[in-house]
């Protein structure tokens, strides 16, 4: 089984709304997390999907499903106090959603606001896992890479033909990074910063798949304004054939 965990767990502080979280600010009248789901929704090599959500807003997180016809999400769980224990409920919820699949199963773990992903993407991480046992999406540094000291000065500058900038989706088997997941909180780490460097630490060998540059994280305005004007230029190119 092949599912997708999207994380909506945030509040979105750096986005300055004062009304709504930024996972549920809209495009054209549909909030981010739903496009974001869409394209899990609409693959069909995705089984199911995991939410987790903002407790005080899982009912109308549960509407919107309803509203926008989503029917693959199994389960929708509260985010923890951190964002590695939000992904653990999330994670905890695919192991029921998977059950006698559990053992075989992938999980696509994948921010609620990154938008602009690709069918192909997902299909590519899946594939990715199946052949090495993890994926981890990235695309290639475009600017000089630098290393400061403690007094902020250059201290490396690196090859940028070696860099890669990591994203989401990032992708296991579900069995292995559940398994690190628990073994991490026996070892008292609870806030570590995304699941790649979790499964580094205990020892992973991480795999890239190089995924489109547009898909960004919507952490501030700016990247809310650059989302519209990538989602308006891909409607135009199935409008007018650009």
């Amino acid at each position: 089984m092949n599912i997708g965990l999207i994380f909506a767990g945030g509040s979105g502080t750096r986005m300055n709304t004062k009304s709504k979280p930024k996972q549920f600010l809209e495009m054209n009248g549909k909030p981010i997390i739903i496009h974001t789901i869409e394209y899990f929704e609409n693959c069909s090599e995705i089984d199911k999907i995991v939410v987790v959500c903002i407790s005080d807003w899982i009912d109308r997180f549960s509407r919107m499903l309803q509203k926008y016809n989503i029917t693959k999400v199994g389960k929708v769980v509260p985010g923890g106090e951190t964002g590695q224990l939000s992904i653990y409920n999330g994670l905890n919820a695919a192991r029921e959603v998977a059950g006698d699949e559990y053992d075989n199963s992938i999980i696509l773990i994948h921010d609620g606001v990154r938008p602009l992903i690709s069918e192909q993407l997902i299909i590519d991480n899946i594939n990715m896992v199946k052949e090495k046992g993890t994926a981890i999406t990235v695309t290639p540094a475009t600017e000089t890479i630098i290393q400061v000291n403690d007094n902020k000065e250059v201290s490396n500058v690196v090859d940028r033909n070696s860099c890669y900038t990591a994203k989401a989706p990032q992708s296991f088997f579900l069995k292995d990074i559940l398994s690190v997941h628990e073994q991490a909180l026996a070892d008292g780490h609870n806030n570590m910063i995304d699941s790649a460097t979790m499964m580094r630490t205990y020892g992973y060998v991480l795999n890239t798949v190089v995924g489109p540059v547009e898909n960004i994280k919507i952490t501030n305005p700016t990247d809310f304004y650059v989302f519209r004007s990538i989602y308006e230029a891909r409607e135009n190119s199935q409008i007018f054939g650009l």
